[in-house]
């Protein structure tokens, strides 16, 4: 199989700067974090301001790569890693859905994200809820807010 290669568009700043800082879900704090897109990448931003909320896709790079297994908080067994949102996997690709609380210049100021300081981006895209919101879907474990 090919190899892939991703290269960081900009950097997470945000408060968390160790694993267990940080929520396990992003969207479960209010706590406001920045991402930093470098100059070259920059232009990509214009018009992002029409978005009230990001898809923002992030390098887990302090996570384990090696697990296929992993227990969800607040179950007793272990299920296939694929099945849950566990960070540790092997492509630990981070997906989170932010507000975009303001943007200036290459400086996206966003609310819900759960990466650590210094985390990699590799993209961001709009949100859009009539296609990424599906009312009728079904997921195998919920979230106690």
């Amino acid at each position: 199989m090919a190899t892939i290669e991703c290269i960081p568009i900009g950097v997470v700043r945000s408060p968390y700067r160790a694993w267990g800082d940080a929520p396990r879900q992003g969207r479960l704090a209010d706590t406001v974090a920045e991402i930093r897109v470098l100059e070259t990448y920059a232009p990509g931003l214009e018009g992002i301001e029409r978005s009230s909320h990001l898809i923002v896709l992030y390098w887990l790079d302090r996570a384990e790569r090696g697990l296929l297994y992993a227990k969800p908080p607040g179950e007793t067994r272990e299920r296939g890693v694929f099945s849950t949102r566990s960070p540790a996997r092997p492509n630990p690709i981070g997906f989170g859905i932010v507000d975009l609380v303001r943007r200036e210049g290459g400086v996206l100021t966003v609310r819900g994200l759960d990466a650590l300081d210094g985390t990699p981006v590799l993209d961001i895209k709009p949100y859009s809820p009539e296609i990424d919101c599906i009312p009728e879907a079904t997921g195998g474990w919920h979230i106690k807010k």
